[in-house]
């Protein structure tokens, strides 16, 4: 793929790291951050679970079926331009989810942020492998998956801080200012770039978005509709069949944006299919046990956001140690062990949970589930790279990327059906009721994902170095690593 390059000198250099490292802290931030104020949203714009859903769902959605189409366009078009476009549209969006007058304002306005998210991502990770020599790039990439990683622990915290102190639309206001520094700032700072070869797949985009849309659709429904009922089965039969036409796109394609012949391999197979149950298990319980803090406890959102500190927050404290562990035993023994402590974790909650349920009878869950995160992220980008050639790696981080972000989108979707069919939010017990359920669901998906870990070979293809690409330029971070992103999502 021809490259071409303009200079960066050190200064230069440095510029980037912190425009980009801003900005995936904004879009990494949204991923969470709205978790703990999902009750004071309800309770000022009205809706119901469904809209809550919605609100968390509409980002994650877009963001995950956009996300290698704006690493692409980028690549044709202009990787700062297009930069600059995705970061203009997410902090209008921003702003005008903060204005919004109903709760379907507020989910539609999520949805365009999640778009200008999709595009500036994946781009940071270009530009700052634009921008920084090969020898400085690990230690570039670091610190900006050390900042992203801070946005997903200190989401529901800062959520939850915004929403008692000020109101809620501060969450997304929060955006506004810092997106207008970076502007001017991207335009005068950050060096053009293109690939001018990237394929584009627009069908491929087209379909995998409509299948998840249906297939969200349906789950979200499923409360007030029943399973049997026509949009429910119309949302899951045209998205299954929509998702199959992917498949075989993927299959047949010259240039598809997700070659299915990546998942030929075990380790390619293995460690995505265990990051899309533990998206679905985590992301799918934070969103219900935000509200539980809330709701069946009384605490107030900045409450509820400390005290999902030691989960959230845990990847900072142990991800040095599950390096050091995944660099000494390989990747999949690390992650393996990781996604079981994450199911003990959620298991545990599940166990204990009750409206009078004291903060110390929840710190081992909270714990066990954090110490399992951390050691889940701390070797998946080696694991995920490992597993494909140096040419292949850009997508096959996308790719992983995108799957974690479905696997959010799904969990929110299948954990809030239980909830919605087991409880409610009529009282605490009742939140009880519909949560616990709700949680062993989650807690069996992310011991699923930990037996589909064991899919991974063994030290063979896990814990060794990302190897350099053979071409000049970026090629590692054009499509966005998700060792680097560091997020539970998301957001």
């Amino acid at each position: 793929m021809h490259e071409q390059h303009g200079t960066a000198d050190r200064g230069g250099a440095v510029w980037v790291l912190v425009i980009t490292s801003v900005a995936g802290f904004m879009a990494a931030l949204d991923n969470l951050v709205v978790t703990t104020a999902l009750p004071s949203i309800r309770e000022s714009l009205g809706g119901g679970l469904e809209d809550l859903e919605w609100t968390v769902n509409a980002y994650t959605l877009t963001f995950a079926v956009l996300l290698m189409l704006g690493a692409a366009l980028g690549d044709r078009y202009g990787r700062r331009r297009l930069f600059m476009a995705g970061l203009t549209v997410f902090t209008a969006a921003s702003a005008a989810a903060a204005l919004s007058p109903g709760i379907e304002e507020l989910i539609a306005f999520r949805a365009v942020q999640g778009v200008g998210a999709a595009i500036m991502m994946p781009l940071t990770l270009t530009l700052i492998g634009h921008a920084v020599p090969p020898e400085r790039r690990g230690a570039a990439l670091g610190v900006f998956g050390a900042v992203t990683g801070v946005a997903v622990a200190s989401g529901p915290l800062i959520g939850g801080a915004l929403t008692e102190h000020i109101s809620w639309e501060w969450i997304f206001w929060l955006n506004v200012p810092i997106g207008l520094v970076l502007l001017p700032l991207a335009r005068l700072r950050l060096t053009e770039s293109y690939a001018p070869k990237a394929p584009l797949d627009i069908r491929g985009t087209v379909l995998v978005s409509a299948g998840l849309f249906g297939i969200v659709y349906a789950l979200v429904n499923t409360a007030s509709h029943g399973w049997t009922s026509p949009p429910v089965l119309t949302g899951l039969i045209a998205g299954a069949v929509l998702l199959g036409l992917f498949v075989r796109h993927g299959l047949r394609a010259e240039n598809p944006m997700l070659p299915m012949r990546l998942f030929r391999g075990r380790a390619f197979l293995g460690i995505n299919a265990a990051s899309l149950l533990m998206f679905l298990g985590m992301f799918g319980s934070i969103f219900l046990l935000s509200q539980f803090l809330q709701n069946g406890l009384d605490h107030s959102p900045t409450e509820a956001g400390l005290r999902m500190l030691p989960w959230t927050g845990m990847p900072i404290l142990v991800a040095p140690l599950a390096g050091y562990l995944s660099d000494r035993f390989g990747g999949r023994p690390v992650v393996v062990t990781g996604l079981v402590l994450q199911a003990v974790g959620l298991a545990l909650f599940a166990l204990i949970i009750d409206p009078g349920v004291s903060y110390l009878a929840q710190l081992p869950a909270l714990i066990i589930g954090g110490v399992g995160m951390a050691m889940y992220f701390a070797p998946a980008a080696s694991l995920v790279l490992s597993s494909v050639r140096p040419a292949e790696q850009g997508i096959a981080s996308g790719a992983n990327n995108a799957l974690r972000e479905v696997g959010g989108a799904l969990g929110v979707s299948v954990l809030a059906a239980v909830f919605a069919a087991q409880g409610g939010y009529g009282s605490p017990r009742l939140f009880v009721d519909g949560t616990m359920p709700a949680l062993w669901i989650g807690a069996g998906a992310v011991a699923l994902g930990a037996l589909v870990a064991l899919l991974i070979p063994g030290r063979r293809s896990a814990g060794r170095p990302t190897p350099e690409p053979a071409a000049p330029g970026p090629v590692e971070p054009e499509q966005g690593n998700p060792g680097q992103e560091s997020r539970p999502v998301a957001v």
